[in-house]
């Protein structure tokens, strides 16, 4: 008995470049993909923190130049309620002492449709010392208010 080969087909070296082509388009439309939708979701994140930071900045530009009036309109509800504008200018006047701040962060919530946000500033006393204090947000008829 003879030993016969068995027929092995020809290596086609083309079948190999066009598998590695359409491997590497699939990964150029994923990362492509990732870019997009990254983008997308960075937009987004920034579009829900805006209005939220222009108003934490409203608040400690007012509160910096003194103008504690328009500081205690950033206020939400239950806190005007609870003090009023007069004893609030009187309170401030006598007791906030900061010459410059700084927007540290602001983060902005939504748990089962319960919108509500943070925003850390950082507040610089005239010994060149600061502090950083955590603001409340919530919002209140479609604005956002500092809330404690």
């Amino acid at each position: 008995m003879a030993y016969e080969p068995v027929m092995v087909p020809p290596k086609n070296p083309r079948t190999r470049r066009t598998v590695l082509i359409v491997v590497g388009l699939v990964l150029s439309l994923c990362c492509l993909g990732g870019l997009i939708g990254g983008g997308l979701l960075w937009n987004l994140a920034r579009e829900a923190r805006g209005p939220a930071h222009e108003r934490v900045d409203t608040f400690a530009a007012a509160m910096v130049a003194r103008d504690f009036p328009t500081a205690y309109g950033q206020l939400c509800r239950r806190l005007r309620d609870r003090q009023s504008q007069a004893d609030f200018v009187r309170q401030q006047s006598a007791q906030f002492t900061s010459t410059g701040y700084e927007i540290v962060g602001v983060n902005v919530t939504n748990s089962n449709g319960r919108v509500g946000g943070r925003a850390d500033v950082r507040w610089l006393l005239p010994d060149g010392a600061g502090g950083t204090q955590v603001l409340t947000l919530v919002k209140e008829d479609g604005d956002w208010r500092i809330c404690e």
